[in-house]
């Protein structure tokens, strides 16, 4: 299967992920450093980046 860069920036590029309920959430990356960026579900503000696939 052929990788698009263009596909991996939609799918990958500032997307991170709740730590407690795994809901997925664009944000820019200095948002969620500074804990501005809450999760929509739980209000949690334990992010972490989104893994990338193989």
């Amino acid at each position: 299967m052929v990788k698009f860069p263009e596909a991996m920036v939609r799918m990958y590029q500032n997307v991170f992920v709740c730590r407690k309920c795994k809901t997925k959430q664009r944000a820019s990356i200095q948002k969620v450093l500074k804990k501005q960026i809450m999760c929509k579900k739980c209000g949690c503000r334990a992010l972490r980046p989104i893994k990338k696939g193989k």
